[in-house]
């Protein structure tokens, strides 16, 4: 998860940079996603688990992670050349662990239930407040 944490500033910054040279934000996300998809296939074919067979009876719910992802990347590729890097990452942490701990604290999606409890509350303020002081300027 460290690792995925490291790319994602690292994707930030490389579309951002690929939107602003061709001057199309949307055309950089949508390159993003096709080589995605070609990345995903491959380690879907490698592995052997397709589970398509699955999908019909999954709650439509389910598949709005396609949207939502598809939100951060447009998102970032348009305000990070203007924004900073940086500044975008942050927000998209303080926004993750907000969330995060709604999601964990009622359980929702499916998630292990996990109370929001002073000590863990104090823990994501500091983890918001480190964040906050990488980016002081």
């Amino acid at each position: 998860m460290l690792l995925a944490g490291i790319g994602i500033p690292v994707l930030a910054a490389l579309n951002a940079r690929l939107g602003s040279q061709i001057g199309a934000p949307a055309t950089a996300a949508f390159i993003l996603f096709l080589v995605a998809l070609c990345a995903t296939t491959v380690v879907m074919l490698a592995t052997g688990r397709q589970g398509f067979d699955g999908l019909a009876a999954q709650p439509r719910h389910l598949f709005l992670g396609g949207v939502l992802v598809a939100f951060y990347v447009l998102s970032i590729t348009y305000v990070a050349p203007s924004f900073g890097v940086g500044n975008a990452v942050f927000f998209v942490l303080l926004g993750q662990l907000a969330s995060a701990a709604v999601i964990d604290h009622f359980g929702l999606f499916g998630a292990r239930q996990t109370p929001l409890e002073t000590t863990r509350a104090l823990g994501i303020a500091a983890m918001a407040l480190g964040v906050y002081l990488t980016q002081k300027a």
